[in-house]
């Protein structure tokens, strides 16, 4: 086989129109597009335009807020820890930090660190280091006797290019 005769499978690629080619072609003229008017032309952008009248995204009110600076954290369960340390793929006499946990693929990745729930229970005695857990999930694990450690994750330092202009 060569690169030269390397083709698509047959029906595999259609053929494109080419419009405006004469009216035996049956798409000649107007090209398919009727006639006259906005839509009929290019650049139309007219999805939501009722005519003049107020669009209805518009009439209706709006609702609800998005805070763009909210931690967005990878969550745990205590059942899933649990899961993980019967199926020894997290050592429980070492302290568990969220690289372990990722690693032991119990959450897909960091995000802005992991965070414990209290849903189900633990029996093992551990040592968790990680950015946040819920007060059920601390009392379960130092109730197990193990210990919980809030590490808040650092940001990373800003780095302008170009001096803020009036400082040295």
């Amino acid at each position: 086989m060569k690169l030269n005769e390397i083709a698509p499978q047959e029906g595999a690629v259609k053929k494109r129109m080419r419009v405006g080619r004469g009216i035996g072609s049956g798409k000649g003229k107007t090209c398919g597009k009727g006639v006259k008017g906005q839509k009929s032309r290019t650049g139309v952008a007219i999805n939501g335009f009722e005519g003049g009248q107020m669009p209805l995204y518009r009439r209706l009110p709006k609702f609800g807020f998005s805070n763009h600076f909210a931690k967005d954290y990878s969550t745990v369960s205590l059942a899933q820890l649990q899961a993980a340390i019967d199926a020894k793929l997290l050592d429980a006499k070492a302290p568990i930090t969220s690289k372990a946990i990722i690693e032991a693929g119990l959450a897909p990745k960091a995000k802005d660190g992991v965070r414990l729930l209290g849903n189900g229970e633990i029996s093992a005695k551990v040592t968790l280091q990680i950015a946040g857990a819920t007060a059920t999930a601390k009392a379960a694990v130092e109730k197990a006797g193990g210990s919980v450690d809030i590490i808040v994750p650092q940001a990373k330092p800003v780095v302008r290019k170009k001096p803020i202009p009036g400082q040295k």
